[in-house]
C-alpha cells in the first residue's frame, strides 16, 4: 500500500492524509468564533475543504499508521465537498469531527464502524439504515435539516443527539429509526425535532432520554413521537433539564448529561407538539412524564398496553387534548391531580395498577372525579380495581367511598324503577356503605314507634292477663326481633299491627347494616 497520498490530491488533502498517518487532530479552525462557526454564512476556502472521495479512500482503504501511533480520522472546522458514501463498507478506523460542514448527505447504510462521532457538525442528511457500529454514534449539537434514517441500525453502545437540530424529509419524518438496537443508552436531550421522531420496535438496553427536549410534529404528520412497541432495558424519561451547564460546554454530552433539575431551580422542559404515542411499549424501570403536552383535534397521548413497574405522571401543564391508558399494566402509578386532562380527555378501560404513590395531596373524592371523567361510559371495574389499590395502602374507609361512588354511578344507567330503588337504598343505608346512615333512620323509627305506640296501646294478646306495658320497649322489641325483651304479649290490630310488621321489616333491613358496618370496624381494630 502506498504511503504517500495521490498525487491528484490538494496541499489539504495531503496534509489530512498525514494527520490520518499520525492519528492527530486535522484542525483547520482560525479561532475567530464567527468564522469558524459551521452554521454561520463565513466562506471556509481551499484550505479548509477536502472532498467526500478522500475521506472515503482514508476509511475503506487507508494507508496504515506511522509505526508506534494509532490511524484515525479527527478533524475539526473543515468543509466536505461531494457526497460522502461509505454505504456497505468496512470502517476500522474511528471517526471524530467536530466543526465540520457536509455540502451533500452522508451515506453510511449497510455500513459496519466502530466508533463514529460528529459533534457540532452540519449536514443534509444522514443515511444509516442497518448500521452497525461496535461502539458509539454521536450527533450531539449537529444540524441535520433533511433528517436522519436510522432504521433497523445496531449501535453497540450509546446514540446520542443531545442538542441536536433535525428537520423533516418530504413524508415529514426526521428520524426514522424503527427496528433499531442500542445496547446502552439513547440519549436526545434538548434535541429540536421538526417532524416525526420514529422509534417503533426499537430495543434500547439503557435509558430512552428525552429531557428537555422540543418535538414538533410537521403540519402533514400530527405524530412528533412514535415509539409504537418500544423496549426500553431501563428508563423513559420525558421530563425536565436543568439548564445549568448546558450553555457553552465543549463536550460531547453536553455538561448536564445524566442530570434531573433541583427543585425550584431553572429547566427546560420536555415539550410535545403533536401526537406522542407510546403504545405496547415495555420500560423495565420506569417511566417518567412530566413535560408539556400541547396536544390539538384528534391528538393523544397513547400510553395502551404500556408495562412498566412505575409510571409517574406529574405534568405542570394538563396535557390540552387525549391521555389514554386503556390496558396499560403498571406497578406504582405516581401522580398529581392537575397532572391529568379534563373533560372526558382521560382513557383508563382496563388500566391496572398496583400501588399509587401521589407526590402530593389527592383526595379520594378527587380520585373518584379522575376516574368519572374517563373518556368512556360507567365502567364498574375501574372502581374495583381503585378500591383494590386504596385497600392495599391500608385505605379501607375510602376505598369503602369509591365503592359507594360505583352504586351512585350505576344508577344513573339503570332503568327508572330500578333508579327509584337505587336511590331509596342510597337515602336510606348508603348501600350498605353508611351504616351510620342506617343507625339514625333505626333510631328514628324507634322514636316514631314509641310515640305511636305510647298513645295507641295494642289489647293483651291474652284478655285475663294483664302484662305490663312499655311503648319504648315494644317498639324495639319490634325493630330488633331477634332480641326478646318480654313484649310478647300484646295484640296489636288494624293500624298498629301494619305499624308493626313495618317495623319489623325496617328492623330487619337497618339493623343487619349496622351490624355489618360494625363488625368492619372491629375487625379493622
Amino acid at each position: 500500500m502506498a504511503e504517500s497520498a495521490p498525487e491528484s490530491w490538494t496541499d489539504t488533502e495531503r496534509a489530512l492524509w498525514a494527520a490520518f498517518r499520525e492519528g492527530e487532530v486535522f484542525d483547520r479552525r482560525c479561532g475567530q468564533d464567527d468564522i469558524d462557526d459551521p452554521f454561520g454564512d463565513a466562506p471556509w476556502g481551499p484550505g479548509r475543504t477536502v472532498g467526500a472521495d478522500v475521506l472515503a479512500h482514508l476509511l475503506l482503504a487507508g494507508p496504515q499508521p506511522t509505526a508506534g501511533r494509532v490511524a484515525s480520522l479527527r478533524m475539526s472546522g473543515v468543509n466536505i465537498t461531494g457526497s460522502l458514501n461509505l454505504a456497505g463498507g468496512h470502517i476500522e478506523r474511528y471517526v471524530e469531527l467536530r466543526g465540520c460542514r457536509f455540502e451533500h448527505k452522508i451515506l453510511l447504510s449497510e455500513a459496519s464502524a466502530t466508533t463514529v462521532r460528529m459533534v457540532d457538525c452540519l449536514f443534509p442528511r444522514l443515511e444509516a439504515s442497518r448500521l452497525s457500529t461496535t461502539g458509539d454514534l454521536h450527533l450531539a449539537r449537529c444540524r441535520i435539516p433533511e433528517g436522519i434514517r436510522l432504521t433497523d441500525a445496531k449501535i453497540g453502545t450509546d446514540l446520542l443527539l443531545n442538542l441536536a437540530h433535525v428537520g423533516a424529509d418530504r413524508y415529514g419524518r426526521a428520524v426514522s429509526a424503527d427496528g433499531m438496537t442500542v445496547h446502552q443508552d439513547f440519549e436526545a436531550e434538548r434535541v429540536e425535532v421538526h417532524g416525526e421522531l420514529s422509534v417503533r420496535t426499537a430495543r434500547i438496553g439503557g435509558r430512552f432520554s428525552l429531557r428537555g427536549a422540543q418535538l414538533h410534529a410537521d403540519p402533514q404528520n400530527r405524530v412528533c413521537l412514535n415509539a409504537v412497541r418500544i423496549v426500553v432495558g431501563h428508563t423513559l424519561y420525558l421530563t425536565s433539564s436543568a439548564d445549568d451547564g448546558w450553555a457553552g460546554s465543549r463536550s460531547y454530552y453536553g455538561s448536564g448529561y445524566g442530570e434531573n433539575p433541583q427543585p425550584g431551580s431553572a429547566s427546560t422542559p420536555f415539550r410535545a407538539f403533536g401526537q406522542v404515542r407510546l403504545s405496547d411499549a415495555r420500560f423495565d424501570a420506569a417511566c417518567l412524564i412530566s413535560g408539556e403536552f400541547h396536544l390539538e383535534g384528534d391528538d393523544e397521548l397513547s400510553l395502551r398496553r404500556i408495562h412498566t413497574p412505575e409510571l409517574r405522571f406529574t405534568c405542570g401543564f394538563r396535557p390540552t387534548g387525549t391521555v389514554s391508558l386503556s390496558r396499560a399494566r403498571v406497578g406504582n402509578l405516581v401522580d398529581r391531580p392537575e397532572s391529568w386532562p379534563l373533560g372526558k380527555h382521560l382513557g383508563l378501560t382496563g388500566f391496572v395498577y398496583e400501588n399509587l404513590r401521589p407526590v402530593e395531596q389527592f383526595t379520594v373524592q378527587q380520585r373518584i372525579a379522575w376516574l368519572e371523567g374517563s373518556s368512556v361510559e360507567f365502567q364498574p371495574e375501574s372502581y374495583e380495581q381503585l378500591a383494590a389499590a386504596l385497600r392495599r395502602d391500608g385505605a379501607d374507609d375510602d376505598a369503602r367511598e369509591v365503592l359507594y361512588a360505583k352504586q351512585r354511578r350505576r344508577r344513573e344507567t339503570l332503568p327508572l324503577p330500578a333508579r327509584i330503588w337505587g336511590l331509596v337504598q342510597d337515602v336510606t343505608v348508603g348501600y350498605g356503605y353508611r351504616p351510620g346512615r342506617a343507625g339514625l333512620w333505626l333510631l328514628l323509627a324507634w322514636a316514631l314507634g314509641s310515640i305511636w305506640f305510647d298513645t295507641h296501646r295494642p289489647d293483651p294478646l291474652k284478655p285475663d292477663e294483664k302484662p305490663h306495658w312499655n311503648a319504648v320497649l315494644y317498639t324495639l322489641n319490634q325493630l330488633l326481633p331477634i332480641i326478646d325483651l318480654n313484649q310478647g304479649a300484646w295484640n296489636p290490630g288494624g293500624a298498629g299491627q301494619w305499624i308493626a310488621a313495618g317495623l319489623v321489616v325496617v328492623g330487619w333491613l337497618l339493623a343487619s347494616t349496622v351490624v355489618a358496618g360494625a363488625t368492619r370496624l372491629l375487625q379493622r381494630g
